[in-house]
């Protein structure tokens, strides 16, 4: 017999990958080139010539059992010094290896994450708007997620939401900053207060309330902003890292766990990672691209054209009359839609090639994100539709136009 509840999961597919689906089969009629699409965020910017020469070197001249070989449980050794080592150099915490496990990806991490901390029947508390695959993510272990509505002056945290909601089953908390699908970067003061309200009500519950932190976008930071270290704050946080983003790797699959050296059972926690790998499969990250990051932890991608991108839609939209907090990082926008319904809104933008992911599935109605990591070239071309889209459906309801 079949598993009801994943049979149950195919009525509810991602929202952001059949929006994915219909752009390259919009492309395939059109071309894709004329294809607005902002669904999907996969890097765009071409891999660090550094990781590519690493590649080629290890391919050509190393043996082949040291790079195609099974892993140790907790990831390879050197990798996981050098990620220490690095994390120390940036952040001031005096990591070791000890405190790190390698992992699939920040998917891979935020598993071993989730079932570090939580047992069937606890709770684990996010912030809208967040990436809605934390919902399967958290609920497929038996934890309930709960999202705390967004505060959408600014989005940073709505404490005043999270302080009713932060109830003696909830056993860490999830952060994601930069932020998918704002953009928006939590500012010290924001998690200054985080850290201290977890402090309080660990002790008056008895138990530690842990902050999990995903930072797979953590180098794609604009000018003039500051992204804080999210562990800096907290003793018992929990970093989720990934390189997808920051050297345009996403395919490889490759990220760590980092437990602040400061928590109370860290090196226990990273060992336990290794045994939580047994009943997941989540185990054993490619050998030769653990090695690989290695070699570049301290380089990244060229991010700048995210940046570029961000302007030149921010500009345009409020331009047009949009409400749009302004993106600190990442490579994303999430404006408020010129209607109340947001998934009408970018049923309406599909007539103009336009490819827009309504905010309903970030837990924020109302609102839709574009994923600009596509070429500056292309994001230009698409603001000729964007114009058309707004006068021919809002100019008479008082828009810019």
């Amino acid at each position: 017999m079949l598993v009801q509840k994943y049979k149950d999961m195919l009525s509810g597919k991602s929202v952001i990958r059949e929006l994915s689906e219909f752009a390259t089969a919009r492309g395939q009629e059109i071309g894709y080139e004329n294809v607005f699409d902002y669904s999907l965020g996969n890097p765009s910017v071409p891999v660090p010539r550094e990781f590519t020469k690493e590649m080629v070197r290890m391919l050509n001249g190393e043996e082949t059992s040291a790079l195609h070989g099974y892993s140790p449980s907790l990831g390879i050794t050197s990798v996981r010094e050098a990620v220490a080592e690095s994390l120390e150099r940036r952040f001031g915490l005096p990591y070791r290896k000890e405190h790190i496990f390698m992992a699939v990806g920040a998917a891979g991490a935020l598993a071993h994450a989730f079932r570090l901390v939580t047992e069937p029947g606890d709770e684990i508390l996010t912030f809208a708007p967040y990436f809605p695959e934390y919902g399967p993510y958290v609920n497929l272990t038996g934890a309930k997620l709960k999202v705390v509505p967004p505060d959408t002056d600014n989005f940073q945290i709505h404490f005043g939401k999270m302080e009713e909601m932060l109830t003696e089953k909830v056993m860490a908390v999830l952060v994601n900053t930069p932020n998918n699908p704002s953009g928006v970067v939590y500012s010290a003061a924001t998690l200054k207060r985080l850290a201290g309200l977890l402090k309080k009500k660990s002790e008056e519950y008895g138990h530690t309330i842990y902050l999990i932190s995903d930072e797979p976008y953590r180098e794609i930071v604009f000018r003039g902003v500051e992204a804080p270290c999210v562990s800096c704050f907290y003793d018992d946080t929990i970093m989720c890292y990934s390189f997808s983003k920051s050297l345009s790797i996403p395919g490889e699959r490759i990220g760590y766990v980092a437990v602040n050296p400061h928590c109370r059972d860290a090196e226990t926690m990273v060992n336990m990672c290794g045994q939580i790998s047994r009943g997941i499969g989540h185990n054993c990250p490619p050998s030769i691209i653990q090695l690989a990051v290695a070699k570049v932890l301290d380089r990244t991608a060229d991010l700048s054209v995210y940046e570029t991108n961000m302007n030149i839609l921010y500009n345009e939209l409020t331009a047009l009359g949009f409400t749009c907090v302004k993106p600190g990082g990442t490579f994303y926008i999430f404006p408020k839609a010129l209607e109340e319904d947001a998934k009408v809104f970018c049923r309406r933008a599909l007539q103009y090639d336009l490819v827009l992911v309504p905010g309903d599935t970030f837990g924020a109605p109302g609102y839709f994100r574009m994923a600009y990591c596509i070429d500056t070239e292309k994001v230009e071309r698409s603001l000729g539709a964007l114009r058309r889209f707004v006068k021919e459906n809002y100019a008479g309801q008082g828009m810019c136009l």
